[in-house]
This record gives structure tokens, C-alpha cells and sequence, in this order.
């Protein structure tokens, strides 16, 4: 340091690039590396290893048309070992605490109840970056050290279709690697709950009491959605707020339609913080569990699902191929600016794209 210079850690001298963080031979073994086949990949998903579980689900979220290949592929070979698990969606108010519940509820299931839990998690991310908004492994950071969990965010590049997607076909290779409790968590941005509630076996809705009207910001559907609702937070001195918090909701919901399946939902309270009503909510999901298997409900819900998934991918598959067509890469600015400035409507406007789509494929 030259004297009589004050210098600060904000100096920056001119000219220095800044090193690499990875030596440049190892950087270039890691270009060069190979993918394992499907085959491997595949065998490692059964035999429940993890490494390979989160390589695969990296396959998955991958753009690459060489990385998508094998993921189906992976997933065609993991199907058959799938759908051996209980899917429970998980959405709520916001400071609920969706996640502080779901790692003390996966940490008493893992503990109390010998399951292997996983946790995916709906999350629509960040339109800048494509990451991922939430950091559920810090979040949970006890059950994510725990042998038998495994976390996993979703990124979606900012579409809820991408990460329905991908979190659906994350819930196989799950399954396929011995996970028989599946927490699938939504941060409740609206029609994220719909599409959870369509992955899943039973949706849960947490709610939270001391924060004025507690069905504030909650759309009926949502409500009516729900197969057991739970009051959070319910210790110290919130016990009998939250108790009050509950009886509005019961109250709440014999103003709606009887359940067709005769399944009477659930309203109680709990408290993640200090694992409160665990037991009681496990008892009601393991109670759901068994009478809709006994009315074949579950089953026949699991079949609407997947024929959902299958309407659902193609739906987006053909959006994807259509918006990638070059005919219609190559029009679409103008038409584009013919619509913002009214000289051609958005109806006739698509129309016009859709046959230049239809006539490159003749």
C-alpha cells in the first residue's frame, strides 16, 4: 500500500480482469462431459439415489433439446414405478407459514411416521433471471439435512404452464425413487392454486388468524377447493384468536354446496412452530386417504389428472412449436405494431398468423 493514500475496499485497479473461479483444465473437462444414458439415470432413480434424482429433474428444467430427450426418456422408464405416494398441495395466506409447516409436519412424518418426504415447490420465478424466487432449502434448513427428505424448487421462467409442467413430471421421478409423501407447495399467486390442486391428492389451505377478516384475499373457489383447512400460528396468547379464527370458517363453510364426495372437510388449528396439531392433521389426511380409496374416488381423481397432463402438455407443446415457427418469428413484430396502432384487429391479426403457421407445415 503506497503511504500517505488512504485506500478502501472499494478501489479498483484498472486493467486486472478478474480471475477464473474454476481452473481452465478442469473447466474444460466439465465441457466435455458426457451425460449418463437414460438407462443409468434411470437405474439410479430406483435405487433412490439422490444425486442422480436432482440430475434429473435438472434434465427436466433444461432447454436443450438433447437434455429434454433424455429426460422423457427417464421418465418414461420411471412411470411405472410412480404413483405409490400421498400428493398433498399446500397453499395459503400470505405469512401463513407454508414452510415453516411443511419442514416441522415433514420432519414429524419422517420421525413418527417413517416417511420419505419430498417438497417441490410451485414457484413462478423471476422474469429477469429465471431463478428461482424462493429458497426453500434455507428456508427448511433442518429438513433438508434430514436422509429421508428431499427439496426442490421449481423455476418456471416466469410461466405457471412451465412449471406445472415440470413439477408434474418432478412428482414421477419422486415417486419412482421411493418418496411415498409428497408436499407440493404454492406461494399463492392466484391461478398457481388451481393447477396445484390438480397434481395433487388432498389440497390443504392455511390460514392464520389475527390479521382482521380471515377469509381476506381468499377467493371462494379457493376455499371450495380445499380438503382440510387449518388455522396456523395457534400458540401462546394467538390460542384463542385462533380458535375463534376457526369457527368463522366452519361457519363460513356450511354456506357452501355439500361435498359430492361426502368427505366433510376438516377445520382445526395448529402451530408449526411448536409441532401443534400435527398427529391430528396426519389423522385426517390418513382418514381422506382411506374413504376415497374405499368409494374409488382416488383412483378415479388420479386417471382425471393424468388426462388433464396429457391435454395440458399438448396444449403447451403446440403453443411452444407454433411461437418458434419461423414464418412466424419473422412476421410477428410487424404484426405486432399493426395491432398496437389499431390497423389491424388482434382476432384478424391471429388469424392471418395461424394460416402462414398452418401453410409452413404443408
Amino acid at each position: 500500500m503506497t503511504k500517505g493514500k488512504n485506500k478502501t475496499a472499494l478501489s479498483v485497479k484498472s486493467g486486472v480482469d478478474s480471475a477464473s473461479s474454476l481452473n481452465p483444465k478442469l473447466a474444460l473437462k466439465v465441457k466435455k462431459r458426457k451425460l449418463p444414458s437414460s438407462e443409468t439415470l434411470i437405474k439410479s432413480v430406483l435405487a433412490g439415489d439422490i444425486a442422480t434424482l436432482s440430475q434429473a429433474i435438472t434434465l427436466i428444467e433444461s432447454r436443450k433439446s438433447a437434455d429434454k430427450k433424455i429426460a422423457q426418456e427417464v421418465i418414461a422408464g420411471c412411470i411405472p414405478h410412480s404413483g405409490k405416494s400421498m400428493r398433498i398441495g399446500i397453499t395459503g395466506v400470505p405469512g401463513a407459514g407454508k414452510s415453516t409447516f411443511i419442514e416441522s409436519f415433514g420432519k414429524y412424518l419422517i420421525h413418527s411416521k417413517n416417511k420419505k418426504v419430498a417438497v417441490l415447490a410451485v414457484d413462478p420465478s423471476s422474469n429477469k433471471t429465471g431463478g428461482s424466487i424462493l429458497g426453500d432449502k434455507t428456508r427448511m434448513e433442518e429438513l433438508s439435512t434430514e436422509e429421508n427428505a428431499f427439496i426442490r424448487p421449481s423455476p418456471s421462467a416466469g410461466t405457471l404452464g412451465g412449471v406445472a409442467r415440470k413439477t408434474r413430471e418432478s412428482i414421477i421421478l419422486c415417486e419412482a425413487a421411493g418418496f411415498d409423501t409428497l408436499f407440493i407447495e404454492t406461494v399463492g399467486v392466484g391461478q398457481s392454486e388451481t393447477a396445484v390442486k390438480n397434481m395433487v391428492d388432498f389440497f390443504m389451505l392455511l390460514l392464520i388468524s389475527g390479521a382482521g377478516d380471515e377469509l381476506q384475499g381468499m377467493k371462494r373457489g379457493i376455499m371450495e377447493m380445499a380438503d382440510g383447512i387449518w388455522i396456523n400460528k395457534a400458540d401462546g396468547d394467538n390460542q384463542r384468536k385462533a380458535k375463534m379464527a376457526a369457527a368463522d370458517v366452519k361457519r363460513a363453510l356450511h354456506l357452501f354446496p355439500a361435498d359430492p364426495r361426502g368427505w366433510k372437510i376438516p377445520v382445526g388449528t395448529c402451530s408449526a412452530l411448536h409441532d401443534l396439531g400435527l398427529e391430528e392433521i396426519w389423522n385426517s389426511i390418513s382418514n381422506y386417504q382411506e374413504k376415497t380409496q374405499s368409494t374409488h374416488f382416488f383412483e378415479e381423481n388420479r386417471k382425471s389428472q393424468l388426462e388433464s397432463w396429457l391435454r395440458e402438455t399438448l396444449e403447451e407443446d403446440v403453443l411452444h412449436h407454433f411461437y418458434d415457427n419461423n414464418d412466424v418469428k419473422s412476421l410477428w413484430g410487424e404484426t405486432e405494431e399493426k395491432v398496437k396502432t389499431l390497423k389491424e384487429s388482434p382476432f384478424k391479426a391471429a388469424e392471418n398468423l395461424m394460416k402462414i403457421y398452418l401453410k409452413s407445415q404443408t
